[in-house]
């Protein structure tokens, strides 16, 4: 099997020698060191380097990456195929926001008629892009799978039955809100009526079942990504905790 040396990964890659050197004293991409006191790097430490690149494309710390890169149920060719898929989305992303300067350079040099909502076209697809990348990298496996099964089963809907689940998912929120307002606690059965309806929306939305297990990992999902709690707190201060806490509180009971 081949060798490389340090400056050889690093002509190779792109990365530095001393970046190398850097993951080497962390731990996280640890070479050999030959008799005659060379660093040597193998096929799988080249592997491993390119998993690492993936990873920090898609915003990880290097502390985040040697966790998943180290964790024994890490599956590589997996983690490929779910990096292919966030790269997919965001060149599609890239395409869309590129033909939006295209569009907006033609009305602003040539006078070419265009409609002011088009001038966002692309930006919130590139929030959604970046959500659906966060998930891919976060919970591996079918994650891909996942969302484009959802996506696909929720663009198979009419406007209208897209406007009424929307809906349905606010009026849940608020009536869920409202709890917080009067200072009902979130571990109170009095919400089960209205997590009965959320654990509901959320099953239609993924197009299968959601068992109680799974709900309340959905709630340990909405604490941990960022825009999940600026949408919750614009609701009410503190939306976000009751809400998780009323999703887990209600999966243990049923």
């Amino acid at each position: 099997m081949p060798r490389y040396t340090v400056k050889q990964v690093a002509d190779m890659s792109g990365v530095s020698v001393r970046t190398l050197h850097h993951y080497d004293a962390i731990g996280l991409l640890t070479p050999v060191t030959g008799d005659n006191g060379y660093r040597y790097y193998d096929r799988d430490d080249l592997l491993r380097l390119q998993q690492i690149l993936f990873h920090k494309t898609l915003g990880l710390s290097l502390a985040d990456i040697r966790s998943i890169l180290d964790d024994p149920a890490f599956d590589s060719v997996a983690a490929l195929r779910a990096h292919r898929s966030a790269l997919q989305a965001q060149a599609a992303r890239m395409d869309v926001l590129v033909e939006t300067i295209d569009h907006t350079l033609a009305a602003l040099e040539d006078n070419t008629p265009m409609p002011d909502q088009d001038l966002y076209s692309g930006f919130s697809d590139a929030t959604q892009a970046d959500y659906e990348s966060w998930l891919i990298d976060r919970y591996g496996g079918d994650m891909a799978d996942r969302i484009a099964h959802s996506k696909k089963a929720y663009a198979a809907m009419s406007e209208a039955e897209q406007a009424a689940t929307m809906e349905e998912l606010k009026l849940i929120e608020e009536g869920l809100a409202e709890g917080l307002r009067r200072g009902t606690p979130a571990d109170s059965d009095v919400h089960d009526l209205l997590l009965d309806r959320h654990r509901a929306w959320v099953a239609f939305m993924w197009d299968k079942p959601c068992p109680a297990e799974a709900y309340a990992g959905l709630a340990d999902m909405y604490l941990e990504h960022p825009d999940f709690e600026k949408r919750y707190e614009a609701i009410a201060p503190g939306f976000t905790r009751y809400l998780t806490d009323a999703m887990k509180a209600y999966a243990a009971r049923v």
